[in-house]
C-alpha cells in the first residue's frame, strides 16, 4: 500500500492506519434505486465513492489528515417504491445509523465528521440540529450536488433532477463501462420528462411535496440525458474537488477550541 492510500478505509489496513492520527472522517452515503434505462442502481453510491476518493486525496497530499469511509449504499426511497429494487431506509433510521457511527468515531478520538451526501432523497440538516450538542463530534453535511450552482450553466445544457446531463456526465468520467448504451452507441434512456402535478404553486415550487416517482416519470430518469459527456464530468468534478478538499484542508488543521469553527 502507497502512502498515498492511507486515506481510503476501504482499500487499506490496520498496519498503515495504526501509525496515523486522522483528524477528518468522511462518509459517503448514497443509494439503491434506479436511474433511467442507463445508469446503474448503485449510481449514487458509486458517485459519492468516486467523488470521495478524488476529495480525500487531492486533501491527503495536501496535507489534510482526512479519512475515507467505506459508503452507506442505502438512503431514503419512500417516493421511488413503486420500483423494483429501490431499497428504502426510513430517515429515522437513517440517523440512527449514522448517530452510531458518529459515536464511534468519537469515542476513538475523531470528532470532525463530514456526511458526503450523494442522494438527493437524504435529508440530513434534520439529523444535525437534533445532534447538535448530543455528542462531542462536530458535523458537518455536504450535498456534493448544490456546490456548484454558481457554475452549472457554464458546463452543462440541461437541468438535472435524476439521472439527466449532469448525473450521466459524472458517471461517464468515473465509470463509464457500467452506462448502458444500444447497437448503436447510444445512451439507453429515454428522455426523462417530467410530469407536472395539477398545482400550480407545486409545479413552480411555491409549495413543496414528496413526488411519488412512478407517477412524475416514465422510467425514473427526469432530465435530458442525451447530452451528456465524460468531459464535461470531469469540468464539473474539477470544482467538486478543488472545493470540497480545500475544505477538508482546512477543517482538518483547525483546532477544535471553544469557538470552534468560528
Amino acid at each position: 500500500m502507497s502512502q498515498n492510500q492511507i486515506w481510503n478505509l476501504a482499500k487499506t489496513n490496520y498496519a498503515a492506519v495504526k501509525s496515523q492520527k486522522f483528524e477528518v472522517a468522511v462518509l459517503p452515503i448514497g443509494a439503491t434505486e434506479p436511474h433511467n434505462l442507463h445508469l446503474p442502481y448503485s449510481t449514487d453510491t458509486l458517485l459519492g465513492i468516486g467523488i470521495g476518493e478524488r476529495i480525500c486525496e487531492t486533501a491527503w497530499n495536501r496535507g489534510a489528515k482526512a479519512a475515507l469511509l467505506p459508503a452507506i449504499p442505502y438512503g431514503t426511497e419512500t417516493n421511488q417504491r413503486g420500483f423494483p429494487f429501490s431499497m428504502n431506509v426510513n430517515p429515522s433510521t437513517m440517523y440512527r445509523l449514522i448517530a452510531d457511527l458518529t459515536e464511534s468515531l468519537a469515542y476513538q478520538g475523531i470528532r470532525k465528521i463530514v456526511l458526503l451526501n450523494s442522494h438527493g432523497g437524504n435529508d440530513f440538516k434534520g439529523y444535525l440540529r437534533e445532534m447538535y450538542g448530543k455528542s462531542s463530534a462536530k458535523l458537518f453535511l455536504c450535498d456534493w450536488f448544490k456546490i456548484f450552482n454558481d457554475v452549472y450553466q457554464e458546463i452543462f445544457e440541461e437541468p438535472d433532477d435524476h439521472a439527466g446531463e449532469m448525473e450521466t456526465s459524472i458517471a461517464l468520467a468515473l465509470f463509464p463501462e457500467l452506462v448502458a448504451r444500444d447497437a448503436d452507441g447510444k445512451l439507453l434512456a429515454d428522455d426523462g420528462r417530467k410530469q407536472p402535478t395539477r398545482f400550480e404553486a407545486i409545479n413552480r415550487g411555491w409549495v413543496s411535496v414528496t413526488r411519488e416517482w412512478r407517477l412524475l416519470t416514465t422510467n425514473t430518469g427526469a432530465g435530458y440525458p442525451h447530452k451528456a459527456t465524460a468531459e464535461k464530468g470531469e469540468k464539473v468534478l474539477a470544482v467538486i474537488v478543488e472545493r470540497i478538499a480545500s475544505f477538508l484542508k482546512e477543517l482538518s488543521d483547525s483546532p477544535l477550541d471553544e469557538r470552534f469553527p468560528f
